[in-house]
């Protein structure tokens, strides 16, 4: 188990979910990955053996339904976590800074892949230098090409700045999905292989 999670603190998470509304066993588990931007799912072995254990305790209740079972917290389960406000905040605290982990994963990924294509650009740039022993009067002034790739770079610098400071956002707003890392490196795979396709290369 992560150890975002100490004794007794995924207990009291549970709580705090079935706080908000009641949920089954499913929801918890995509809420708790939801809350940590994927980093952290527990399986079904993880999450029953403690909606058991609440249940024993008095601290929740669950009504069997005709496919799920929802489990509901109780006014001794909501008299535990007003006792414990102090811990929860520390738990919260904690899934905050594993989120803010991931958006630095993700803005390193931009990061990296921005200076793949700057590179790629540059060296387009290099070959696309008229040969000076073969110039024509038609051939492009290299000066051009530096012109481009400049303004290239100046675009790349808008489209990072401005991807991380959406991330940024939504990182403090809510945990991003698990999927946002592995999306955005193959939506920058792609737009690299296709300026790099226009460049003949």
């Amino acid at each position: 188990m992560t150890p975002i999670f100490g004794h007794g603190s995924l207990r009291l998470y549970l709580l705090s979910l079935l706080a908000e509304r009641p949920r089954h066993g499913y929801e918890l588990i995509q809420a708790l990955s939801d809350r940590f931007g994927g980093t952290y799912s527990p399986s079904a072995g993880t999450i029953y053996p403690r909606l058991a254990k609440l249940e024993e305790e008095g601290l929740v209740t669950k009504t069997a339904g005709d496919r799920k079972t929802v489990y509901e917290i109780t006014d001794a389960g909501r008299a535990e976590l007003a006792a414990r406000a102090d811990d929860l905040r520390d738990i919260e605290n904690e899934v905050t800074d594993s989120v803010r982990r991931l958006a630095d994963e993700v803005r390193t990924g931009v990061t990296e892949a921005m200076k793949s294509l700057r590179a790629d650009l540059a060296s387009a740039a290099r070959e696309a230098r008229p040969d000076p022993a073969k110039a024509t009067p038609d051939a492009r002034p290299s000066g051009d090409s530096n012109r481009d790739l400049r303004e290239a770079d100046m675009v790349l610098n808008e489209f990072r700045q401005q991807l991380r400071a959406d991330l940024r956002k939504q990182a403090y707003r809510s945990a991003m999905p698990a999927a946002t890392v592995p999306e955005l490196r193959r939506q920058l795979d792609a737009v690299r292989a296709s300026i790099l396709a226009s460049l003949g290369r």
